[in-house]
């Protein structure tokens, strides 16, 4: 049985709780969608992963270097949160914006819960390190020591590394009538110094700790054991060879965080590259959002960095050292592998390895990648698959495949070093047409993608930059191949960015295919990275800011509906981030016709659930373990005949109506089931799972009894036994002894219905055109005895699944829940199940699963009506 550890890390709503039978009476109709109770902050949303996030590092569970990486990748995080979402809120703020979220608050009341949120999360850092990371190493040989403990020698050798190669890189800039205030560059760690002036009033000198000297400095020791001594403590206790002739009064180490959110009008703007650059460069001098600065630092220092950089006081983070944590990522390179996670080598695809060589290995012409694909589609799972093995592989066989006749890309984000450009640049070489879109306004990856622009049209390949007002933030790639039966188009659909390094820690999906309408559907996308206009019309892609938003609210609609006519009805969706809250309306809508919701939402979640009457059937769950968790599914259950989605976009606002996305659908047998078991493993995970509450904080999930399920470990096991099975459709196995397999059905001929006809649906049931297959009488009959789902007496039941106090003992709208499931107990029976505690039987002799007692009872009041009053 599951158990949960509490923390308090949620996203927690201003008002008071909502309690959970606050609305236990209350029709649907009586429930206002639009009050801001209902929604959570996604400032504070974002906030609670990131609480999660640093959790990892306060896990002692967890190895030691590992702990250590959590606490690097927490710092990465909160100055990206800072630099985006803080900016943003700040630059509102000056502004004059007033208007309120969809949660109710306005910018200024977000900027200020959210820097209250922060704070305490940064010295819970700061106390995990001095408290728990920096003993532990010590204990493991491993010292960051502070410069007062090195030996009289180890200080000399030093202060000789120090003149020698860290004084020559250092360039002090005094801040008096003579100079103005230096300018202090995003990230950079400085060290503020206070020296003896000859008027009595000390000088303020800024001194910029080099970020090409390792943070990190290594103390020689004739020792087994490793030494290092943080450079900002060698550059402080030598600053008298930096500042000969004048007395250092005191220092003080900080760090400043500015605003990545500086305007651009993409309108009037007369040429993309030229505002790319510009926007580049005011980001360098753009506004300050946050200081950190050493807690020990003189008041003076501090306040005269508040007056010159403007700054409110709520914005000063005072700190004890070290100040960021994101050089500490080295350690992890350490060769002390009992103190890591076992070592992780992504595999090849068992259906794409060696393909085109013959047993010793040599090319062959047979069987290349686009026969395999052609054959079945092939879905790919990083970092479990290689990147190179797979996607790279397929790139570069087009860019060398003499019947290729074009290659098409769209890149957001891709690596410093990368071989997918170089594919791209080999096949131009190769004759075959190349067309590239690269998104110039990627944040952070601008520089790097404005090189690789400059690169591809160096080669004479067309390249385009982005669309106006809009991201392209699709990851799909169009290969176009002459062969014997006519021109055939080969895509690959993918949820994560072509970058080779980021497919290693990122968990992401591919699906590679020769679907002709897809790669049609693709050729419309592409032709409008290069045309005027986006098409409104595709055959199976959906496609964001044109039909994406249209097509999913058709999906949950259609659920709705087959819920209130009592037919099998669920949503599965796992995603980066529920933020958008149209999206969230329709969600609460589905809940409230009865439709199962479970979402494996990675980080925002503007929805609330288990609210009586709301979103009681809504569960939502987050992982957060070594990989990042990057992939998109969305599974709709459709009455028996389910749909199956992947690609890139979350259910956010900029990604259904700001960016250029690609959902594509999964039709192959195989690929479902294998994303069915990714999404059974996900809500089995009780190692590095968290649940989240109707308040919206979280509870990490605990094994108690129960086996431990860790879907990362489990999926990383599934890819090295692909290895050894010769004939796996999948990529790899999709089952696991410790995952249940009731969580998701496959196809079902009971009802096929498509979203087009959802508007029709319930016209239809009501006019009897569309009616359940008939059943056997043999199916319908009922079970004198309470039995489990696999048909055999039930007789060893718990009084607490028995009973229904499981869950929260609330009455039903027509009594209490255990009367009912006591009055009918053939009618329900315990699944073999982790995820649900009732399975109904519908009076057609199907099985409908319910999570709660009270749940369970409403469809029994439903199904069998007077007889259950």
């Amino acid at each position: 049985m599951l158990s949960y550890d509490s923390v308090d890390d949620a996203a927690t709503v201003r008002k008071s709780p909502l309690p959970n039978d606050a609305m236990t009476n209350e029709s649907p109709a009586d429930i206002d969608l639009s009050d801001p109770q209902y929604y959570l902050n996604r400032e504070l949303s974002e906030l609670a992963f990131q609480s999660r996030v640093l959790n990892e590092a306060l896990d002692d569970r967890n190895p030691l270097l590992e702990r250590v990486r959590f606490l690097a990748i927490f710092t990465k995080n909160l100055d990206e949160f800072f630099m985006k979402r803080i900016g943003g809120l700040k630059q509102q703020i000056d502004a004059g914006v007033t208007e309120r979220t969809t949660d109710g608050r306005t910018p200024r009341e977000q900027w200020e819960e959210a820097i209250d949120k922060a704070r305490p999360m940064f010295k819970q850092q700061a106390a995990c390190y001095r408290e728990d990371i920096l003993p532990a190493l010590a204990a493991e040989g491993i010292h960051i020591c502070d410069y007062d403990e090195l030996t009289a020698d180890e200080q000399s050798e030093m202060r000789d590394y120090f003149e020698m190669s860290v004084l020559p890189t250092l360039t002090p800039l005094s801040f008096d009538p003579a100079h103005p205030f230096p300018f202090i560059s995003n990230l950079s760690l400085s060290m503020a110094v206070l020296t003896s002036g000859d008027d009595d009033e000390p000088t303020f000198t800024r001194v910029k700790i080099p970020q090409n000297r390792p943070r990190l400095v290594e103390v020689d020791t004739d020792t087994d054991e490793i030494r290092y001594v943080l450079l900002e403590e060698v550059i402080r206790a030598n600053l008298d060879l930096l500042f000969p002739n004048v007395e250092v009064l005191d220092t003080a180490v900080f760090k400043l965080t500015r605003n990545a959110e500086v305007r651009r009008n993409e309108e009037v703007a007369e040429d993309l590259i030229d505002m790319i650059e510009e926007v580049l460069e005011q980001r360098r001098f753009a506004t300050v959002v946050r200081l950190e600065i050493e807690d020990d630092a003189p008041d003076s220092v501090k306040d005269l960095l508040v007056e010159q950089l403007n700054l409110d006081e709520r914005e000063v983070f005072s700190l004890p050292g070290p100040l960021d944590y994101r050089e500490f990522m080295d350690l992890t390179d350490l060769d002390r592998p009992d103190l890591k996670l076992d070592s992780w080598t992504p595999q090849p695809h068992p259906r794409l390895h060696d393909l085109g060589r013959n047993e010793a290995g040599f090319k062959t012409d047979k069987e290349t990648i686009f026969d395999e694909i052609r054959r079945k589609d092939v879905l790919l799972h990083h970092p479990y698959h290689s990147f190179g093995d797979t996607v790279q592989q397929f790139l570069d066989a087009a860019a060398n495949d003499p019947n290729v006749l074009a290659i098409k890309a769209a890149i957001y984000r891709t690596a410093s070093d990368s071989k997918v450009i170089q594919a791209l640049i080999d096949a131009a070489d190769n004759g075959k047409q190349v067309a590239a879109m690269v998104e110039l306004k990627a944040r952070f990856d601008e520089q790097n993608n404005l090189e690789w622009v400059r690169k591809l049209e160096e080669e004479g390949i067309h390249v385009a930059y982005g669309t106006i007002g809009l991201k392209t933030h699709t990851k799909t790639a169009l290969v176009v191949r002459e062969e014997e039966d006519g021109v055939r188009l080969y895509s690959h659909v993918a949820t994560g960015n072509y970058h080779s390094e980021t497919a290693k820690g990122y968990v992401d999906l591919g699906m590679l295919t020769a679907d002709r309408d897809i790669g049609q559907d693709l050729v419309k996308v592409f032709n409008f990275f290069t045309g005027p206009s986006l098409d409104e019309e595709f055959r199976k892609l959906l496609i964001a800011p044109v039909t994406m938003r249209n097509e999913f609210t058709k999906c949950i609609r259609r659920e709705a509906e087959h819920a209130r006519a009592g037919r099998p009805a669920r949503i599965v969706a796992k995603m980066n981030a529920l933020e958008d809250p149209g999206i969230v309306e329709e969600l609460y809508k589905a809940s409230m016709a009865g439709v199962d919701i479970d979402l494996l939402v990675r980080d925002i979640c503007r929805l609330r659930p288990g609210i009586d009457g709301l979103s009681e059937t809504v569960t939502v769950r987050s992982v957060v373990d070594r990989f990042l968790e990057h992939s998109r599914i969305f599974y709709f259950e459709n009455a028996g005949d389910p749909d199956y989605y992947i690609g890139s976009a979350d259910w956010m606002t900029r990604n259904l109506d700001k960016r250029v996305e690609a959902i594509a659908p999964v039709e192959d047998h195989d690929i479902r089931e294998q994303l069915r078991f990714i999404l059974e493993l996900g809500f089995a995970d009780n190692r590095k799972a968290w649940e989240m509450n109707t308040d919206g904080t979280y509870d990490q999930l605990t094994p108690g009894d129960d086996p431990e399920v860790r879907m990362q470990s489990i999926l990383m096991g599934q890819a090295l036994a692909a290895n050894t099975q010769s004939e796996l459709p999948m990529g790899m196995p999709a089952l696991h002894p410790n995952v249940p397999e009731t969580l998701l059905v496959e196809s079902n001929p009971t009802f096929m219905t498509s979203r087009e006809d959802t508007d029709q649906l319930t016209a239809d049931i009501e006019n009897g055109s569309l009616r359940p297959m008939e059943v056997s009488s043999d199916t319908a009959a009922s079970e004198p005895t309470l039995v489990d789902e696999s048909g055999q007496p039930l007789d060893d039941v718990s009084d607490q699944s028995r009973s229904g106090e499981a869950t929260e003992a609330v009455a039903s709208e027509n009594g209490d829940p255990r009367a009912i499931l006591d009055r009918f107990p053939e009618k329900w029976y315990v699944p073999k199940s982790n995820h649900y505690e009732y399975a109904v039987r519908t009076p057609e002799g199907d099985r409908d699963y319910r999570k709660t007692a009270a749940a369970a009872a409403k469809l029994l009041t439903k199904y069998y009506g007077s007889d259950a009053q």
